[in-house]
């Protein structure tokens, strides 16, 4: 064993070691090692405290290891953990009625990874198209929004514009357009010359792995507009941004658009098991049969038990308003540090992003390497942005002392 040790059996230098040698190596993480996390902290090995500025790509929304979603898991795991869905068991229903009522929509179909939540819905507006809009069979178009981010899967990054995720992977899925973000005009334009074919619009609210880049205010009730002109479903990704994250429960709330489709993921956990969740009517939702998709651990009782205690804290500890409070007062905080490397702070309730502007060989990398030191831990996207999104469950005194940790650091620069 090794010695100095405050949490768990080895040391963060023996932890990375391990991950190097036998781990593929798919992620470049910030060198630090986690070994336990409540609320808004998290701690190494050796006992170093961090406050978490990911929160897990925003899956943490109500804070490392919430009493109340951990209670609901150990609770069910004595009981029972996985049936498959060859056979019914007493917690999907009462998820699934809970759900569907907490959002708004007649039906839900739950998976488990935001990717299969989003294939589950690409598969879902096929089927729509083919049945319901009359495309031809094998002719159906899906529409998704440039710089986007949707998952790993292969028909996901045939949509994708990153080099990084779809290079040395095809050939692609065919029946794939995108067209600009925050351009209501460039999909109006697609749609007028191809939308006989069109089953859907895929979009995230917010684009968050692009750099927190929020679009213009009525993008997505325009997008929406279109969209029903044109008898095509508007999809709504709202892995990350769903679930309180952006100051509102869904991000689309803020243009009063109700997508045909929500996918939904990350936070409808907790952080505590893969939940993701795909809503729609029954119009929608109803042309799924028997064996045409599914999971072995979609809707497993497990994952019901998390999932329903996980939207029970968002509602119950107002996480939204807080977001929308706190995210108002971080913006104004981070906005009046005037630095010649802010180029723009950015963003909706917690889910935020400084942009910099790279110099003397300092890029957004470095930052986050001298936040950490500071206790404060965060990572970039691309060489310029630093993404900011601590659990939603923060105080406005931590939030506070976080500001200064920033303004310390820039300080420096």
């Amino acid at each position: 064993m090794s010695e100095n040790l405050t949490y768990g059996t080895i040391s963060s230098r023996e932890a990375m070691e391990l991950e190097e040698k036998y781990g593929a190596h798919n992620y470049h993480p910030l060198p630090v090692v986690l070994a336990k996390g409540e609320g808004v902290f998290v701690w190494d090995p050796e006992g170093n405290r961090y406050y978490d500025f990911l929160s897990a790509y925003s899956a943490v929304n109500q804070g490392h290891c919430h009493p109340h979603i951990i209670k609901a898991l150990c609770d069910q795991a004595q009981e029972l953990t996985l049936t498959s869905r060859a056979f019914y068991n007493n917690k999907l229903g009462e998820f699934e009625k809970f759900v569907t009522e907490f959002f708004g929509y007649d039906m839900v179909l739950p998976m488990n990874s935001g990717a299969e939540g989003v294939e589950t819905a690409m598969k879902l507006a096929r089927k729509w198209a083919y049945n319901t809009k009359g495309v031809e069979d094998g002719n159906a178009i899906i529409v998704f929004a440039e710089n986007n981010f949707h998952g790993r899967t292969l028909a996901i990054v045939s949509a994708s514009s990153d080099p990084d995720c779809y290079e040395g992977f095809g050939p692609f899925l065919p029946g794939i357009v995108k067209v600009p973000y925050n351009d209501p005009q460039a999909l109006k334009e697609y749609l007028e010359e191809n939308g006989k074919n069109v089953a859907a619009f895929i979009v995230e609210p917010i684009q968050g792995e692009a750099g927190v880049f929020v679009p213009d205010d009525g993008y997505l009730k325009a997008c929406y507009d279109i969209c029903k002109q044109h008898n095509v479903l508007l999809i709504a990704d709202e892995v990350q941004t769903g679930i309180a994250r952006t100051g509102k429960l869904l991000a689309s709330d803020y243009d009063n658009v109700r997508p045909d489709i929500l996918i939904l993921g990350k936070a409808i956990s907790g952080g505590v098991i893969p939940v993701s969740a795909v809503l729609a009517d029954k119009d929608i939702m109803l042309l799924f049969k028997p064996g045409q998709h599914g999971s072995t651990f979609g809707g497993f009782p497990l994952a019901c038990a998390v999932a329903k205690a996980a939207l029970e804290v968002v509602r119950d500890e107002n996480l939204a308003e807080r977001a929308y409070e706190l995210g108002e007062y971080f913006r104004a905080e981070l906005s009046a540090l005037k630095h010649p490397m802010i180029k723009q702070v950015r963003g909706r309730g917690l889910l935020n992003a400084i942009v910099v502007e790279p110099k003397d060989g300092v890029e957004a990398w470095d930052i986050c390497l001298m936040l950490k030191e500071k206790g404060l831990l965060c990572k970039p996207t691309h060489r310029h942005i630093i993404r900011l999104a601590p659990p939603l469950v923060i105080t406005k005194e931590q939030l506070a002392e976080c500001v200064q940790i920033i303004k310390d650091v820039f300080s420096t620069l």
